[in-house]
């Protein structure tokens, strides 16, 4: 493929999508280059504080512990409240709690403002999805959440650099910095972003219709979404357990942390170089399809892992794998679950979609730890390569047909004025007639 080629499909991929999902895009760009918490946490806890790894370990769980509350409830306030205020308010909640993480030193004190920080970041991540899916057309919204996903990554991996050089002026700079990116995201998005919320409907005397309230356990009885959940929660065990189970495996392997460093880097480098060429090759492809090929990938990257042996270029051809399957699988899903939900409730279903990421996020890590070092590494990739081709075939015999309408062409244009104007003609004839 020629350099004019690449440079017309990546216009292609980026053109078309109203100004205000760009205004969008650069606040998740803007937040996920401040991104330094996490990335570091652990090393603060133990180096700098001197915590134990296994009270790292339980602090980096309470971060996901609080996405599982927090998803349902940035759900229901996107829906209740607005989608531009959640986010607002939500980006300030996350970097206050950024914030305090560079002041407080004990050890109930961290453990609290994390679990907080995990409901911040999770509850405004309903209203993104929500957004995106009220500000752009049906037909684009998987090429918006692929262009939205490749900013978080792109915002990561600049975070993962910069982290690395700022590290040396201390951890509390790097949580400082976090805080003010946050903050400036929330700026973004007060100043630029409007409100999508989809207004009231109105009966013939244009009175506003009460909605119908939907809580969670409503979005639950949706029988398609709640398939496409429980299928996504298998997805994201397995694509969680690598973060754990792969540092652990390597070292086994009597392999060094840095080379560690260097087969997970692969993960961000593939994102950010292919995942715009991904957008162009499965634009238009069935939803259900490329779940079920991304669950494969899943399942054929991690199960892999198994046979590596001590070799780093095999470790991470593995994650080259299993970083495909991440790449279809997100804005595919993403789109789904906006697909499934009704106008009104976008929000919860987003939030109720959103926990399955953050159950995942608190199980799989201690899951994948205990298997480590129990059964062993490999009952643990076995263990992936099984959940991800069962996910696999859920998605085919499950959703196919739920799923069947997403990527339907758009509706037929409007009739010409003077098709119109027969119509009337005919009528009136008929009026006369009569």
């Amino acid at each position: 493929m020629s350099i004019a080629s690449l440079r017309r499909s990546a216009a292609a991929t980026v053109s078309g999508l109203p100004g205000g999902f760009w205004w969008l895009w650069l606040s998740t760009l803007v937040n996920r280059t401040g991104a330094f918490v996490l990335t570091f946490l652990s090393l603060y806890l133990t180096q700098e504080l001197g915590h134990s790894a296994w009270f790292a370990g339980l602090v980096v769980a309470l971060h996901g512990l609080g996405g599982v509350a927090g998803s349902p409830l940035g759900g229901f306030l996107t829906d209740r409240w607005g989608r531009r205020p959640t986010m607002v308010t939500m980006h300030l909640g996350a970097a206050s709690c950024a914030l305090a993480l560079a002041f407080v030193s004990g050890a109930w004190a961290i453990a609290t403002v994390v679990l907080l920080m995990g409901v911040a970041m999770q509850a405004v991540r309903p209203s993104i999805n929500a957004t995106i899916a009220d500000m752009v057309p049906e037909h684009d919204v998987r090429r918006a959440y692929s262009l939205n996903y490749w900013a978080l990554n792109l915002g990561f991996a600049i975070a993962a650099i910069g982290g690395g050089v700022a590290a040396v002026l201390g951890y509390r700079t790097l949580f400082v910095v976090d805080a003010v990116a946050t903050s400036l995201c929330a700026l973004i998005v007060f100043l630029r972003l409007p409100e999508t919320r989809p207004e009231a409907a109105v009966d013939t005397s244009g009175e506003a219709v009460a909605e119908q309230k939907i809580s969670v356990l409503d979005v639950l009885k949706d029988a398609p979404f709640r398939t496409l959940v429980l299928l996504n929660l298998f997805v994201c065990l397995v694509f969680t357990a690598p973060w754990i189970g792969l540092p652990l495996t390597m070292a086994q392997e009597g392999l060094s942390p840095s080379s560690y460093g260097v087969v997970i880097a692969v993960n961000g480098v593939v994102i950010v170089g292919f995942q715009l060429l991904v957008n162009k090759v499965t634009d238009k492809r069935s939803a259900a399809m490329l779940l079920t090929v991304s669950s494969l990938l899943f399942a054929v990257g991690t199960g892999a892992t198994a046979l590596a042996g001590s070799s780093v270029v095999a470790f991470a051809a593995t994650v080259v794998v299993w970083t495909i399957g991440e790449m279809v699988h997100v804005p595919t899903n993403a789109a789904a679950t906006a697909r499934l939900a009704p106008e009104h409730a976008r929000g919860r279903y987003q939030g109720v979609m959103g926990m399955s990421w953050s159950v995942a996020g608190f199980v799989a890590p201690i899951g994948a730890g205990w298997i480590v070092e129990g059964p062993g590494p490999d009952v643990l990739w076995i263990a992936c390569a099984v959940i991800g081709c069962a996910a696999a075939v859920g998605y085919t015999t499950r959703l196919r047909k739920a799923l069947s309408d997403e990527d339907a062409p758009e509706p037929a244009s409007a009739p010409a004025p003077a098709d119109v104007e027969k119509a009337k003609e005919k009528e009136s004839d008929a009026a006369v007639g009569a």
